[in-house]
């Protein structure tokens, strides 16, 4: 752009000043305008200004200007040179061409109509133009000076006292997380061993009971049958009472039953705090354990729902294809299910499903043998006990198990829902990926492979990876 400014401009016209005004505020040497770095105090000179063809602008710059730009950088040459046409001075120069002419050339010549300027007005104004070009590099590099020294070193200052906040932020913070996570394990591994001591003493009491329970029992048998094979026949029609009342006694001992206090309660080791963080670690690296290859099954796919080439994609159609897809037995034929490609019996695991484009839609898990035929609950996701889903219908959410419904109060409506399956610990959880809340948890006591699971009657759902 510098080089346009130096070939490519017009002489000020008349009445305007060809420099900016200074400022009279005390500068440093550094900061003083370029007319005094190179020739002494010409502030006299740029308070009166000057115009093109009138007196050269800066005397002592025009000084040395020409004893060092003309000579030096061969700008404007000092030896005289002549027009090789009209043999005449170059005393003019050709705006339109760009070089030095005769008067003749400007009048007669090539260059007759052009915009021309004598000699003197255009190097006035070239040198003009240097002054201002340099004087506006002092002020850029001026500024350059305070910038770094104002700017950045308060900005320094700043980082290091924000960074300081930062770090005594970010340790308060993992401190108060880390001991209200070492006092719940604390208390949750009492609890334990409090649910442990009590089936222990339980299991005591059972071992003690029902064996002292066996030894009398033995005691009436052997009895019974020392009756039964050493008495004589007149002792054992006379001794029918005694035998009653020995059969009575074992009777009377009981049958031993399993019973719930006889284990440990499933929820003694779990709590909502335990659980809310792990679910914000799981969630925070969901690429860890996602599964990238999780497709629909088109085995399993509805007829009325239609599936995309890459087997992501579940749309719902309204009416029934002309030719429907051939029978297959692990095809839902009532109900608009389909299944994920990916047996689940193991490890830790979560996929995403954008909905946003449903208002009606199930997403969850079911046995892999979920029956698939009919119009029964038993192939209605949700309303089964093989099946566990998130439901969106009708402008609610809900979670559904074994016909049982939990209604949800979501803020917003998600765009998308996460599931994460963690069998080792038997947890479902139900996620929104954007902000990582958690929608619903539990953790049912999985028996057997699941297959992530859906169903759509609005528009579609996509798999997202």
């Amino acid at each position: 752009m510098m080089t346009e400014e130096l070939t490519d401009f017009t002489s000020p016209k008349d009445g305007e000043e060809t420099s900016p005004a200074v400022k009279s505020e005390a500068m440093s040497p550094a900061e003083q305008p370029i007319f005094a770095a190179l020739g002494g105090d010409t502030s006299s000179s740029v308070a009166a200004g000057n115009k093109p063809g009138g007196g050269a602008k800066a005397p002592a710059l025009t000084a040395v200007m020409a004893t060092t730009s003309d000579n030096e950088s061969g700008i404007f040459s000092g030896e005289s040179e002549t027009c090789v046409e009209h043999e005449s001075e170059l005393d003019w120069f050709c705006g339109t061409e760009l070089k030095l002419i005769c008067s003749h050339c400007a009048i007669v010549g090539s260059c007759h109509g052009h915009s021309v300027t004598p000699l003197a007005d255009r190097v006035t104004a070239v040198r003009n133009h240097l002054v201002d070009v340099c004087e506006k590099m002092q002020l850029q590099a001026l500024r350059m000076e305070r910038f770094i020294e104002r700017t950045l070193t308060a900005k320094e200052q700043k980082l290091q006292v924000a960074a300081s906040m930062a770090r005594e932020r970010v340790v308060a913070r993992v401190s108060a997380a880390r001991e209200a996570l070492e006092e719940e394990e604390q208390r949750l591994l009492e609890e334990v061993q409090r649910e442990e001591e009590r089936v222990e003493q339980c299991l005591l009491t059972q071992r003690a009971h029902w064996g002292q329970a066996m030894v009398s029992l033995s005691q009436t048998r052997s009895r019974l049958v020392h009756t039964l094979t050493h008495s004589p026949d007149a002792q054992l029609a006379t001794g029918i009472q005694e035998i009653a009342e020995r059969v009575e006694e074992a009777e009377g001992v009981g049958q031993p039953c399993d019973t719930e206090q006889l284990n440990m309660r499933p929820g003694c080791s779990d709590s909502q705090l335990l659980r809310g963080m792990w679910a914000t670690a799981m969630l925070h690296r969901p690429k860890a354990h996602g599964l990238p290859s999780l497709k629909f099954d088109e085995r399993t796919a509805n007829p009325l729902l239609l599936l995309s080439d890459d087997r992501c994609t579940l749309t719902f159609l309204h009416k029934k294809p002309p030719q429907p897809p051939p029978y297959d037995p692990a095809r839902f034929d009532c109900w608009p299910n389909a299944l994920g490609s990916l047996s689940l019996s193991s490890g830790t695991h979560s996929w995403v499903v954008d909905v946003g484009h449903s208002a009606a839609f199930k997403v969850g898990v079911c046995y892999v043998g979920l029956q698939r035929k009919g119009s029964g609950d038993m192939a209605r996701l949700g309303h089964n006990d093989q099946s566990w889903v998130l439901s969106h219908y009708d402008g609610e959410y809900s979670f559904w198990h074994a016909g049982e419904k939990v209604l949800l109060r979501l803020a917003t409506r998600p765009q998308r829902v996460g599931v994460l399956l963690d069998w080792l610990s038997h947890t479902l959880l139900f996620y929104e990926p954007e902000s990582a809340a958690v929608l619903h948890c539990v953790t049912p006591n999985f028996s057997a492979p699941l297959l992530p699971a859906f169903a759509v009657t609005d528009q579609s759902i996509t798999i997202l990876h």
